[in-house]
């Protein structure tokens, strides 16, 4: 088969620029070139022709012979400025990875050197406090001032764990104030009781003899002015000019002054016979009872300055100490900010009593007095206790005693409970917090 070989002067083919495809936008690619068939004959001179080896971007061929000047709006063969620029950014995205790569396998390796280093724990400020013995527990106290005087307690006669019997002087208060008031009122019920003995003594017979003399004397007065008197008047009767009137009258006013006293004599004579007035006796009488009431009241209150054990007991905690100072209310607590009874007390302890408190939304399930029973649990051991049901105090109350903040405000209600068991070897203490578990039988 004849074909006409190319001519490398000749132009392109008369409809190369009617069948090239026009470029959507400027920066498009140009079209890649079909490539030449498989029969062409090779061109003069013995020469083979190449096949073109793929390229990521393969440009068309460029003829030998030069182009005509392309028609306006059609695309020519050659490459646009963008088709170099697209390479550079493609190899300069390759290289920010790789960077952003290395860096942080150096931050890894810098992390994990200083992570996986070793520091040293700092040494502590003052040396841990370490158990003196081989077995031991551990518990938290205070330090606290012991006084040997200050204030008015001045005797502890007993302590902590104590047995005592009723009547026991437990704690002694200075009491020196008192005994001054006591001995005053007593001196003083003692001079009311003498001043009621003289008024029920009366008359003294000293007193009578002076007034029966007192009635003599006035009685020889009276016969002494009379008598002058007389005289005067019979001289007057016999001769008016032997006495005048004036004397006669002076003697007259005398005797009867005479004859009053002689009368005031006799009544104080009689008034002393008759003795002391039955009113004032009892008057008497009154201040001298008041007196001795008041004095029984201070001797009392003197007895108070040692406090006694109102009942056969155990003495459970002493609060005061020599030197504190005790008032009516009790003993002040610098812990709790409150005062506390001096000595707290307890039964003999063959049986502890439990006091539990049930919450008020579970007080509808509480089982009655006939079917209810308990077990107690010691914190800190496995020691199971059965309870004996005493009785059911009926007042719900706020629930302040795991404080023993009597000012606390709660919104819990509880209703206290209150089991007993016998103490034998429990290892439990008055104040002790235990679980209780309250069931029906």
């Amino acid at each position: 088969m004849n074909t006409a070989e190319p001519d490398p002067e000749a132009g392109p083919p008369a409809n190369a620029a009617e069948n090239a495809p026009v470029p959507k936008s400027p920066k498009a690619r140009p079209a890649i070139p079909k490539e030449a068939p498989a029969e062409a004959e090779e061109p003069e001179g013995g020469a083979e022709a190449a096949a073109p080896e793929p390229a990521p971007r393969p440009a068309r061929a460029k003829p030998v012979a030069r182009a005509a000047a392309p028609a306006p709006g059609v695309q020519t063969g050659e490459s646009e400025p963008g088709d170099h620029a697209a390479a550079p950014r493609h190899k300069t995205g390759n290289k920010l990875v790789f960077g952003l790569s290395a860096l942080g396998l150096v931050a890894g390796l810098v992390a994990a050197y200083l992570f996986g280093t070793e520091r040293k724990a700092q040494p502590p400020v003052f040396p841990p406090v370490s158990s003196p013995y081989d077995s031991a527990i551990f518990a938290n106290g205070i330090i606290e001032s012991d006084q040997a005087s200050g204030e008015n307690i001045t005797k502890v006669l007993v302590h902590a764990g104590q047995v005592v019997s009723a009547g026991t002087p437990l704690v002694a208060m200075d009491d020196s104030v008192q005994q001054a008031t006591t001995a005053q009122l007593q001196a003083q019920a003692a001079a009311a009781l003498a001043l009621l003995d003289e008024l029920r003594a009366e008359p003294r017979r000293e007193t009578l003899a002076i007034t029966e003399a007192q009635v003599v004397l006035a009685e020889t007065n009276l016969k002494v002015v009379r008598d002058q008197y007389d005289k005067d008047r019979a001289a007057y009767d016999l001769d008016p000019k032997a006495i005048s009137k004036d004397v006669l009258d002076t003697a007259e006013d005398a005797a009867s002054q005479a004859a009053a006293a002689l009368e005031v004599a006799r009544r104080q004579n009689d008034l002393t016979k008759a003795g002391a007035w039955s009113y004032d006796i009892a008057n008497q009488q009154k201040v001298y009872d008041a007196l001795v009431q008041a004095h029984n009241a201070a001797a009392a209150l003197l007895v108070k300055f040692v406090l006694m054990a109102p009942v056969d007991g155990v003495v459970l905690t002493v609060n005061g100490t020599v030197g504190g100072y005790v008032s009516s209310p009790g003993v002040f607590d610098t812990y709790t900010q409150g005062l506390d009874p001096v000595v707290v007390m307890g039964t003999p302890q063959q049986f502890l009593a439990v006091r539990c408190f049930v919450d008020e939304i579970l007080v509808s399930k509480l089982p009655t007095a006939f079917h209810i029973q308990a077990q107690m649990t010691v914190l800190g051991s496995d020691a199971k206790v059965p309870l004996e049901f005493v009785r059911v105090e009926p007042y719900v109350s706020p629930k302040i005693e795991l404080s023993n903040q009597r000012q606390e405000q709660v919104d819990l209600r509880v209703l206290p409970v209150i089991f007993r068991f016998p103490k034998q070897d429990a290892p439990v203490y008055p104040g002790q917090m235990v679980d209780v578990y309250i069931g029906s039988k």
